[in-house]
């Protein structure tokens, strides 16, 4: 594989390590960039404000089939314009249901294709509510 399909990315938030900056290969780089878009609340960043899915607040929500409709919607737009050049947004699917065995966890799957290596991969979270 050539160095033009894989970029060296900063590591966020800036880490430093003996060498410097900490660096990350394209892969675990948009693995960042996801949880990035997910746990940022709108708000949060000052010069973007309109960045991030906030997903810890639904926590609060009723787990149901109307939540999950929404976040994907939600989900499917901030991380089609944050994976803008590396995953073309046909090729995003996000999932958003309960774990069977604990129905007040809702479970976010992403799956996508990165377009330069024609890398499929699936990432999930777990978003826990109630005590």
């Amino acid at each position: 594989m050539s160095k033009l399909n894989q970029p060296v990315y900063m590591d966020f938030p800036l880490r430093l390590g003996r060498e410097g900056a900490v660096t990350l290969q394209r892969i675990p780089h948009i693995r960042d960039q996801i949880e990035m878009v997910l746990f940022t609340d709108p708000g949060e960043r000052w010069f973007r404000p309109e960045f991030g899915a906030g997903i810890r607040a639904l926590v609060f929500e009723p787990n149901g089939s109307p939540l999950w409709q929404i976040t994907k919607q939600r989900l499917q737009a901030s991380l089609s314009e944050a994976l803008a050049g590396e995953v073309a947004p046909r090729d995003l699917e996000i999932t958003v249901r309960a774990d069977e065995d604990f129905p007040e966890r809702l479970i976010v799957g992403i799956a996508y294709r990165l377009t330069a290596l024609n890398h499929t991969e699936l990432v999930e979270f777990e978003v826990a509510g109630g005590a």
